[in-house]
């Protein structure tokens, strides 16, 4: 059942959601405020978009162009609609495509930022899939993985553009390994938790193609207090 719900606390902004599907999660939102975005920035590209969250959030810090692919064309057209009723079309341009046909429609060097919420788990871990064919493929690697991932920035980033992930906290050596294989220098990372004496589940990390050793470990982050609700910090986010 599609639903339309205010995108955050924007009272004035709206995302259009399929029940069936993912709705829009947390991961999108922090990853959304830990990008490092600068006044220069002319082109953002968000990969596995899916309804397009994170382009529509990032429309409040930036005035750059945002693009985002997703393969999946049921979220595709939520993120459509919305971005159209938002009247953010001028600002964000959705494409419907597998992410890795990108390198043939953008030049190299062309972007400033890739942010991504990429799949979080291996093909073959049986343990989270999922009959939904649409959450399956939005959940594991079986046509974007990491490698992927890393492998289109490499070719679409500006020298030291920089890209931004949230990831489960299991994959941080995996992430790691493979932004080194493809020429990126990790450059800060933050853990979060949810709860407090709870371990890490996401983490987020960004990076900046062929960038100077330097990295900075931020303050971990806790999503909930000890009654149960969101900690001030996350309220700060949702505007609260």
């Amino acid at each position: 059942m599609i639903v339309r719900n205010n995108l955050l606390n924007y009272k004035d902004a709206y995302i259009y959601q399929d029940t069936e599907y993912f709705k829009m999660s947390l991961d999108s939102l922090l990853l959304a405020k830990f990008v490092t975005i600068n006044l220069k920035d002319k082109r953002i590209l968000d990969i596995a978009t899916g309804n397009a969250p994170i382009p529509m959030l990032l429309t409040y810090r930036t005035k750059a162009k945002i693009y985002g692919v997703e393969l999946q064309k049921e979220v595709f057209y939520l993120g459509k609609i919305s971005i159209k009723e938002n009247n953010m079309i001028n600002q964000i341009e959705l494409i419907n495509d597998d992410a890795k046909n990108l390198t043939k429609k953008f030049e190299s060097d062309y972007f400033d930022v890739i942010t991504c919420n990429p799949p979080y788990f291996k093909t073959k871990n049986d343990l989270y899939k999922n009959r939904n064919t649409v959450k399956a493929i939005a959940r594991h690697e079986e046509f974007l993985n990491l490698d992927d991932v890393l492998s289109i920035s490499k070719h679409l980033l500006k020298n030291n553009g920089r890209i931004a992930l949230v990831h489960r906290t299991e994959r941080l050596m995996d992430i790691l390994m493979a932004m080194k294989k493809y020429g990126f220098e990790p450059k800060k990372i933050r853990f979060v938790y949810p709860k407090r004496n709870k371990n890490s589940d996401l983490v987020l990390i960004e990076a900046t193609l062929n960038g100077k050793v330097g990295l900075k470990m931020l303050p971990p982050l806790t999503i909930y207090d000890e009654n149960d609700e969101y900690s001030s910090e996350v309220k700060d986010m949702f505007g609260e």
